[in-house]
Order: structure tokens, then C-alpha cells, then sequence
């Protein structure tokens, strides 16, 4: 049986496409952390659970007086387990969180300011090397930690583009990632405010069960109506940590980022 043509990639508007979704859901205003060491614990803790539980076992981690590297290596495998059992595989996520702190003190003097001052591009091979950091993970601590422009790519960028033509089937994270590097100012505040509006985009409207009638990028048409909806990697970092339509805003303690828009 001849195998069916793969549609054409079409080139994606990207800067409509950025003020209809701001017109739409507003300022999104991520990640919620105090520091950026917390920052990258929770983009380890928040793998395949709510941000609620993450919130509860940074809670438990702020108690034990833990958020600080040294600290959190020092310790014992066992005791870190409990600290964080609300955010789920909490003794997988001890061991990684181990890895994560054990090369952070090694390879910078356990200073995330030492960290962020090597060049991105090495810090991600760097960071993708430990154990249960992958490529979304490394480019959430690289972009929301380190203020790098990098874009994250999750499962409902990858839906959307698909469902529009604007990405081939297949496209690897990289692949996906150019998309938006490619096309746009390398700009972390952007790059920030765009993928935190893409999930929200995923969420309310292209959802497996999409509801094109309403979606603020209905003026697009699809150019597939049954795009594959198989397994695409694990649910989004960033959708885990701000599930929940009503989140609280970062209070005045928390570092801002600035909403930006393209040229």
C-alpha cells in the first residue's frame, strides 16, 4: 500500500501568533522561586506531578533549612526522600536531586552564580549529562534560572505546531526549539512569556479534544484534523508547576521577569 505524503511545513506566523495569545490570556508571570537554586529543585521535584505538591515539599525543604546546596547534598539519601515525599517518586527525585547537587558542588563550587557563568551552550551538554535532567528540564533551569534565550519545548508546543502545518511530524526538541530561535530576537524575557502563553494556549484550547471554535488562533486553519495524539513525552514542566487556573501570583519577594514582546 503506497504510504500517504507528509503534508507541507507551512512558515508560522510567530509574531501574530504571540499578540493573539497575549491579547487573550494576559501576562503569565513565571516561575514562582525565591532564588534560582530553588528554581531548579522545583524543575526537578515538578517532573510528573502538580506544582501543588511541589510547593508542599519546597515548603518542607524551607523548614529544614535545605535550599542551599551543601546543605541538601549533605543530606542523608533517606531523609531528603521524606523531605520531598509530597511531589511523588520521592525517592527517584532524592537520587536526582543528589546527582543534580553533587555535580553542582563539584564542577562550580557548589554556586549557582559560578554555574550560569559558563557558556550556555556547554552548561546544557553539562547539565543534560546528570542523571534525570533532560532536555526540557536543562532548558527550563537554563532559560528561568539563568535568564538564557533558550526555548523550552513541551507536548502542547509540538500539538499546536503540528495541528497548524507549521511543524513536520517527527520533529526532534531541537528541531521543534528552531522554530522559535530561528524566527525570533534570542530574548529570554520573550522566550519566557511565549512558552508560559503556549501552555496556556494547551490547556484551555488545543487540548487531545481541541476547541478550535474558541481558540484565539481560530483565525489560523488547521491544516490537520486527526493529528497523531500517541504518547509525546511526559506532561509539561511548566504545566505541572501552574496547574490550576487561579495560581497566586510570585509575591514582591520573587524574581520578575518582564513581559516582552517581538518587533
Amino acid at each position: 500500500m503506497p504510504r500517504k505524503p507528509t503534508p507541507p511545513v507551512s512558515e508560522p506566523p510567530l509574531r501574530a501568533i504571540y499578540r493573539a495569545l497575549a491579547a487573550h490570556f494576559g501576562p503569565q508571570r513565571w516561575w514562582p522561586a525565591r532564588t534560582r537554586f530553588e528554581m531548579m529543585v522545583g524543575a526537578i521535584l515538578t517532573q510528573n506531578t502538580a506544582w501543588t505538591n511541589v510547593e508542599r515539599a519546597i515548603a518542607r525543604l524551607r523548614r529544614a533549612r535545605a535550599l542551599e546546596p551543601r546543605r541538601l547534598h549533605a543530606a542523608p539519601l533517606p531523609e531528603l526522600a521524606e523531605w520531598i515525599r509530597p511531589a511523588g517518586y520521592f525517592n527517584v527525585k532524592a537520587r536526582r536531586l543528589r546527582a543534580f547537587t553533587g555535580w553542582l558542588i563539584e564542577a562550580h563550587g557548589g554556586s549557582v552564580n559560578r554555574l550560569f557563568r559558563t557558556p550556555p551552550d556547554r552548561l546544557r551538554a553539562d547539565l543534560l549529562a546528570i542523571n534525570g535532567i533532560g532536555p526540557e528540564t536543562a532548558d527550563s533551569m537554563l532559560l528561568y534560572a539563568g535568564g538564557h534565550p533558550v526555548f523550552v519545548v513541551d507536548a502542547y508546543t509540538r500539538r499546536f505546531l503540528i495541528r497548524h502545518g507549521w511543524l513536520r511530524e517527527g520533529a526532534s526538541y531541537d528541531e521543534t526549539a528552531e522554530v522559535f530561535t530561528r524566527r525570533l530576537p534570542r530574548d529570554a524575557a520573550l522566550f519566557n512569556e511565549f512558552h508560559a502563553l503556549i501552555v496556556a494556549l494547551g490547556k484551555q484550547y488545543c487540548r487531545a479534544t481541541p476547541r478550535c471554535d474558541a481558540c484565539p488562533l481560530r483565525r489560523w486553519p488547521r491544516a490537520r484534523l486527526d493529528p497523531p495524539e500517541g504518547p509525546i513525552g511526559p506532561a509539561p514542566l511548566i504545566e505541572l508547576a501552574f496547574s490550576g487556573e487561579k495560581r497566586e501570583r510570585a509575591d514582591s519577594g520573587r524574581r520578575k521577569i518582564r513581559r516582552s514582546t517581538p518587533p
